[in-house]
């Protein structure tokens, strides 16, 4: 391993992922397994690799991150958003790439709160004539 790690903190739904990356051979860690073990749907792989292939620096970096909160979905684009800001702070010109292609906003959809009186968010309960 390197000495020198590059951070960043990425976030989507309620999942949180603190990301490092250092220059390797292009291993993918998350919370001490591999990358596809860790998620076993390809597209959720795809969506966490893209910033690496944007920037064209796919086996160029070793990536470790700790995630937690949420589902796979939200994990995936917790790790996205941290990776991407991990590449802007190692290399300042990646940024107008990884910017044109909105993987460095913030996601900022959040799951509305239950209202009382309401089964759901807005799900009303059910309707009995008698």
């Amino acid at each position: 391993m390197a000495d020198t790690y590059i951070w960043g903190t990425g976030r989507r739904k309620a999942a949180t992922a603190r990301v490092r990356i250092c220059k390797g051979e292009g291993k993918i860690i998350v919370n001490n397994r591999a990358f596809e073990e860790y998620f076993p749907i390809p597209l959720t792989r795809k969506i966490i690799v893209q910033p690496l292939t944007t920037t064209e620096t796919l086996g160029k970096f070793d990536v470790f991150a700790n995630i937690a909160g949420g589902g796979s979905t939200g994990q995936a684009g917790a790790l996205r958003h941290g990776i991407a800001r991990a590449l802007v702070k190692f290399n300042a010109e990646m940024r107008p790439a990884l910017k044109k292609n909105g993987y460095l906003t913030r996601d900022p959809r959040e799951k509305e709160r239950k209202k009382y009186g309401l089964k759901k968010a807005r799900r009303r309960p059910q309707f009995s004539k008698r």
